[in-house]
């Protein structure tokens, strides 16, 4: 199953006799809440889940948004009406990170049916909804580890023996600016892959071919074992696990990424545009 979806696609299955489950993830990274937007309107039907306080753990040595615990997740996805067995779309205002940090949390933690609405809410064509919904308790019960994860140590191991890509603007992984975390620069031997470029001017994923190239021009061929992302604080980093899902690869997610790894003064920290 291609883990993204249409919105004609979208529309069309929540119109069946066995509609998926909707899940509205909006999130700007240093923006407004975005919970106020979701009560503006949101796809009929869709539940909001907050990615700062449900898909992530409370801040700390593990990172900017480190994973949350799997019984609290567990619980949030519950109340959501999220079922082992129901189909769940997930989606944004149209950047694809927070999006994807619900798949990937969903996928790596058992649920086998997720996808991502590809271009988010802004591809979207049909009425919206202010009705907050009051689904019924669904039954999913995570089960983490269907999806590879690297901690600090793993991330490091991988730029040395395999293709550890950083998902992060460019300025960022050269550490010419670094606005946010203690230190710029990146982890020693991890290649510039910005997320920017899995997507076009509409927000949508390329297709499957265009990014399959892509990450091949950037080291990732039939091994699908070998291929690492990290990025800031593990959000955008799963929008870059999702791309190479589309084009072929299972790669791990370094969900502590830059902001765990900068906080360790032990850890070392390149600079410059090459990966050394």
């Amino acid at each position: 199953m291609k883990p993204i979806i249409s919105a004609f696609e979208c529309a069309s299955e929540s119109a069946g006799p066995r509609p998926p489950v909707l899940l509205d993830v909006r999130w700007q990274l240093g923006g407004p809440h975005g919970r106020s937007d979701y009560e503006a309107g949101h796809i009929p039907g869709a539940v909001f889940v907050d990615l700062d306080a449900e898909l992530a753990g409370p801040a700390g040595a593990g990172g900017r948004h480190p994973l949350p615990g799997p019984a609290e997740f567990g619980a949030v996805m519950r109340r959501a009406g999220v079922g082992r067995d129901r189909s769940v779309i997930v989606y944004d205002g149209g950047q694809g990170w927070a999006a994807a940090r619900a798949w990937w949390l969903l996928r790596w933690t058992g649920h086998r049916d997720v996808r991502v609405l590809d271009g988010g809410l802004a591809a979207w064509t049909g009425e919206l909804s202010k009705e907050i919904p009051a689904p019924a308790e669904g039954d999913f019960v995570p089960e983490p580890g269907a999806l590879p994860l690297l901690d600090a140590d793993g991330a490091a191991a991988l730029a040395r023996s395999g293709l550890l890509l950083d998902a992060r603007a460019a300025e960022r992984y050269r550490g010419d600016v670094e606005p946010i975390d203690r230190v710029g620069g990146h982890i020693p031997g991890a290649v510039s892959a910005p997320t920017g470029e899995n997507v076009g001017a509409d927000g949508r994923f390329l297709p499957a071919d265009a990014l399959a190239a892509r990450f091949a021009g950037l080291g990732a061929d039939g091994d699908t074992a070998g291929v690492g992302v990290y990025c800031g604080s593990g959000v955008s980093g799963a929008h870059e696990v999702l791309a190479l899902e589309i084009a072929g690869h299972r790669a791990a997610l370094y969900a502590g990424s830059w902001s765990e790894w900068s906080a360790d003064e032990s850890r070392p920290v390149a600079t410059g545009p090459t990966p050394l």
